[in-house]
């Protein structure tokens, strides 16, 4: 038995870049940064914060949602599998990466875009967010 799992909370490090394969099924990949806090050992010694960027690559619906939602500096929460691959670019030099290949994609950010009801109008969330007092001699309260 074997697994290979990954999941990841981090920030977007630049907005994604999207791409169309030969049979125009859109991909996505970005950086996600992952920071783990500073802490001080048993003995005293302080071991620094330190942040791991982590290439992200979605397809299909993940590739159209993340085109659509995710941005620079969005909190975001990856689930995939780790891939590793080989290129080698035009000087000839032969290259490792590792990559997750996401199969979930949460978004953790609030929408930039999205206002609710109550910020637009002032309303306190008590006020009634269906503009109707109704009955008040009914014995629900809904």
């Amino acid at each position: 038995m074997s697994l290979n799992r990954v999941m990841l909370i981090g920030n977007v490090g630049k907005d994604p870049e999207i791409r169309y394969i030969d049979s125009g099924v859109p991909t996505a990949t970005f950086n996600l940064a992952t920071t783990t806090r500073a802490y001080r050992l048993q003995n005293g010694t302080e071991v620094p914060q330190r942040t791991e960027w982590h290439r992200i690559y979605l397809w299909r619906k993940l590739a159209e949602v993340t085109e659509r939602y995710v941005h620079k500096g969005d909190k975001v929460y990856v689930e995939g599998e780790l891939r590793t691959r080989t290129y080698t670019d035009r000087k000839g030099v032969t290259h490792t990466v590792t990559e997750v290949w996401a199969n979930m994609l949460e978004l953790m950010s609030p929408r930039k875009d999205m206002i609710t009801e109550s910020e637009k109008t002032n309303e306190t969330p008590n006020d009634n967010v269906f503009g109707q007092d109704g009955d008040k001699n009914e014995p629900f309260p809904f």
